[in-house]
């Protein structure tokens, strides 16, 4: 954390991926012990190798020397729907020996089954998080763009230049080649080429024709089948907000998953870091797509595994109920944001549409379980890590002009925003949430969200989230949702890492210990007004300082740009 910290003598100094790898790798007493067991089983260096994040010695052996090696009988197993097949084991098997045992963690292939459910039954849990659906992605408004967008009406139609007018920003970047911006995508969502020119066309010329450059993650493509808004509307507002805020800043797309299975957060990760493939057992098949795809038209190649340095910046507009995850997948997970900061990358996700419910308008239940009929909040998942920056939304209320201040958006969605069950309170914001949780008490008990005052709070900061003009499937509509938000931030914060490699420095990575700190709030607007009603509740209420509704307000550009670039 230091390297982010602002009164920090480190900060901005930061990781190599080496440094990295060597800080999480086991001690070097763990693969003599590891090494030690297996050479004395009979199995020569020369079968072995270490993983290059050290996790893993990967061991070339029989099925007769594994089976003797763990005293264990190994059987073909096949699954019932698919006719998918995989080795595994159905008895128990010996965890090489006491000296090593406590060195190692797990043994593949061994009880664990990979096997994915087949696209059909996957469709009705949901899919990869691409699959179009009611609970994510942005609203669409019923309304119509009758009238030509302007400042004066940025209350009904929030455009480029709202923005700039909301946020201080009046900056051109002069290091792009020097810097980079990723916006991740999950197929088959995708951007039509002819909705960023009728975008551009009308509110920045100078990208018509401009097109992200497009990675694509683990098969994925940039599908053109598909065209509506379930399909296009995510793609869309991303690239269009994205690249005409910090053009002329070319915006690198991480499209990840093929069509057939999809992708988890955990399969970008996986292409802008190759240590996490195999960290801690690597990706997992209930919440990632697991690569190659065996299943017909599946992509058959390798997983994507560190196949670009991370950006400097990454928005994803896309999220799950913290409820849908092991506290065992959402730390690991979370690791590696923490990672990416200490690289360098700062990382914004959007905190959810549905206020202090889930996906939907899902809340808990006593018991912690997901039901239409439960009344505990649902926080959201990955923005209740806190190793990544959450983003909330704000709208400009009606009757309102972009010199008035903003209010929580409280148009078709509610800023997504409460307390994890999973994560704990980072230092950074110990004391806001306290100076929150004792001066502005919320009218709830334990019952309804954790109020121990000592887990992760969201969101961080928030943008504006409301009446959105976008160019989509050949015409002009309205969106809503913190989908918008994150990008808008990223887009910012981006134009403040230009600044700061234009004085010859380097990227802020990480900024929640400096928004945090007493410096920078300056540079922040705080919203008072609002709130995020969910769960038959009116949710929690913004008010002065950092709050669970839009945390700690909006940015200041203007402000922003001179606090970073003044640290080291």
């Amino acid at each position: 954390m230091a390297v982010s910290h602002p009164e920090s003598p480190t900060y901005g100094k930061h990781w190599k991926p080496a440094d990295i790898v060597e800080t999480f790798a086991p001690s070097s007493a763990t693969i003599d012990a590891v090494t030690d067991w297996l050479i004395d089983a009979g199995f020569s260096p020369d079968r072995m190798r270490l993983a290059s994040n050290k996790g893993w010695i990967h061991v070339n052996v029989t099925t007769a020397e594994a089976e003797e090696l763990l005293k264990t009988e190994y059987h073909v197993y096949t699954h019932p729907e698919t006719g998918v097949e995989q080795i595994g084991l159905w008895l128990s098997f010996l965890l090489c020996t006491s000296t090593c045992q406590e060195h190692v963690d797990l043994i593949k292939p061994t009880v664990h089954f990979n096997h994915r459910p087949s696209p059909k039954l996957k469709a009705k849990r949901g899919g990869g998080l691409g699959m179009p659906s009611s609970s994510t992605g942005p609203k669409k408004s019923t309304a119509e763009v009758t009238i030509t967008p302007s400042l004066a009406n940025c209350d009904k139609m929030i455009t480029l230049d709202c923005l700039r007018a909301l946020y201080a920003v009046d900056y051109t970047p002069v290091s792009t080649s020097k810097n980079s911006y990723g916006i991740v995508e999950f197929t088959p969502q995708a951007f039509l080429t002819g909705d960023l020119d009728l975008f551009f066309r009308n509110f920045s010329p100078s990208l018509v024709g401009a097109r992200p450059k497009n990675v694509l993650i683990d098969g994925a493509v940039v599908q053109t089948t598909n065209e509506s808004f379930d399909f296009n509307g995510e793609s869309d507002l991303d690239l269009e907000y994205a690249m005409g805020l910090t053009a002329p800043q070319p915006i690198t797309l991480l499209q990840t998953g093929d069509l057939v299975e999809g992708a988890g957060f955990d399969n970008w990760l996986d292409a802008v870091d190759g240590s996490f493939c195999t960290f801690e057992g690597g990706d997992d098949p209930t919440q990632d797509g697991i690569y190659p795809d065996p299943a017909r038209g599946g992509f058959k190649g390798a997983e994507s595994c560190g196949i670009l340095a991370p950006p400097n910046v990454v928005s994803i507009s896309y999220g799950q109920d913290e409820s849908t995850v092991t506290a065992a997948f959402a730390n690991r997970q979370c690791q590696e944001y923490a990672k990416l900061g200490m690289m360098g990358t700062s990382v914004f996700y959007s905190s959810g549409d549905d206020g202090v419910a889930g996906g939907g308008g899902v809340c808990l239940t006593a018991a912690g379980k997901p039901s239409t009929r439960g009344t505990k909040f649902n926080p959201g998942f990955p923005v209740t890590c806190p190793f990544l920056t959450a983003v909330g939304a704000t709208q400009v209320n009606p009757g309102s002009t972009v010199n008035d201040p903003e209010g929580a958006c409280e148009q078709v969605i509610f800023s997504g925003g409460g307390f994890s069950n999973i994560f704990p309170i980072p230092t950074y914001q110990e004391t806001v949430v306290a100076n929150f949780l004792k001066q502005h008490p919320p009218p709830f008990t334990s019952a309804q969200f954790n109020n121990s005052g000592k887990v992760r709070a969201f969101p961080d900061i928030s943008a504006n989230g409301a009446n959105y003009v976008i160019g989509i499937d050949g015409a002009f509509s309205l969106v809503f949702g913190t989908s918008a938000s994150s990008p808008v931030v990223g887009s910012l914060i981006t134009l403040v890492n230009d600044a700061r490699i234009a004085a010859g420095k380097g990227p802020v990575g990480f900024i929640n210990p400096a928004i945090y700190s007493a410096s920078f709030q300056s540079a922040l607007n705080d919203i008072t007004t609002g709130g995020n009603q969910g769960c038959g509740t009116p949710g929690f209420t913004s008010t002065t300082g950092w709050d669970p509704v839009t945390g700690l307000g909006t940015p200041n550009l203007t402000k922003l740009i001179p606090l970073f670039v003044a640290l080291p």
